[in-house]
């Protein structure tokens, strides 16, 4: 079979009119992969971690690793991108490059919110890999992933961009907005490796897999990813509101709805208020039902923790609560999360 292809190639805006054969496509997607991973590969590093044995556990053997782990190298000064569950808790991080050579790794920055995390190690010689714009991906383009799956050094596996603007839930228990799902296949070990397109640019950081499911993979967008690495390295954290309250989400009478014209059926039941919070020192109170802040519409939990980012700390903010039936505003101060 032969293909003519005539349209604009979305990469390069060339026009193409030659017809092309299985084999030479085929070629072309290998040629595709093979210049990839000889792009990206020198950049990418296995990560080995030791942390404390669990309770319940059997000690680790002396010197041997409890995890491994992948990331890659975006500066020639050693700053290293991978996974925060990766290395958190680590009380030892090593890091091997693909010439061999071992290497102790600081720990810069850790974001457990993003699943984010920044090592430091001291090379000379570095190959970095770049960052690409994640919000020029489109749905069907070729994604590579690189990585150490079960301590297999340097395995790429590759496939397509399945799905944009997913939200994964993070194990800090907030919401990863902006993930890229993928089929691009992972296994354990290659958390924290690069997502890379056909130009073997960065667009995504690997992060996590759904079992048994097949070919349901994540990573973290490259524009989320670049954000929160600047703010590691810079300030070793990523700062973020906080005002003190457990809650949930309940579904509000449509009557409220309808008399308060609200943009959404359902707001936050405040069931807890932090003694010395933000919150405690507001007039916010138990029973109080948030379904605004600073006038944007409050759903859910994640909707207030998107709202309270490092703009709102230390900002007179309102919030919009159902008080016994009546709509009122409660002042409030973000302060920081710690």
């Amino acid at each position: 079979m032969v293909h003519y292809l005539s349209d604009k190639n979305p990469v390069d805006g060339q026009v193409s009119g030659r017809t092309y054969t299985d084999a030479e496509l085929l070629d072309a997607y290998s040629n595709t992969i093979i210049e990839v991973a000889r792009t990206v590969s020198d950049a990418v590093v296995q990560i080995r971690v030791e942390k404390p044995a669990a309770r319940n556990r059997r000690p680790q053997a002396q010197g041997r690793p409890s995890g491994t782990g992948s990331g890659f190298v975006i500066s020639t000064d050693g700053y290293v991108v991978t996974n925060s569950h990766v290395v958190s808790g680590a009380t030892k991080v090593e890091v091997m490059l693909q010439d061999g050579r071992q290497l102790p790794a600081q720990l810069i920055g850790d974001d457990p919110a993003t699943d984010l995390a920044v090592l430091q190690i001291h090379a000379e010689r570095l190959t970095t890999a770049t960052f690409g714009d994640s919000d020029r991906l489109q749905v069907g383009q070729v994604a590579v992933a690189i990585g150490n799956p079960y301590g297999f050094q340097y395995s790429v596996t590759a496939g397509v961009v399945s799905a944009l603007g997913r939200t994964l839930r993070s194990e800090s228990g907030r919401l990863i907005d902006d993930v890229i799902q993928t089929d691009a296949a992972l296994n354990p070990g290659n958390s924290g490796g690069p997502l890379v397109d056909s130009r073997g640019r960065v667009i995504g950081v690997n992060t996590a897999v759904i079992l048994p499911a097949q070919g349901l993979c994540f990573a973290v967008a490259s524009n989320l990813a670049q954000y929160v690495v600047g703010k590691l390295i810079i300030d070793g954290k990523v700062r973020r509101g906080y005002i003190g309250i457990a809650g949930q989400m309940i579904r509000l009478h449509p009557q409220l709805v309808s008399r308060y014209q609200l943009n959404d059926p359902s707001g936050i039941l405040v069931q807890h208020i932090e003694p010395d919070s933000p919150a405690d020192l507001s007039e916010l109170q138990m029973g109080d039902v948030i379904v605004g802040f600073e006038e944007k519409a409050i759903h859910s939990i994640d909707d207030l923790h998107r709202l309270l980012d490092e703009q709102s700390i230390q900002r007179p903010a309102t919030l919009n609560v159902l008080r016994r039936g009546r709509k009122e505003r409660v002042r409030i101060t973000p302060s920081e999360l710690h």
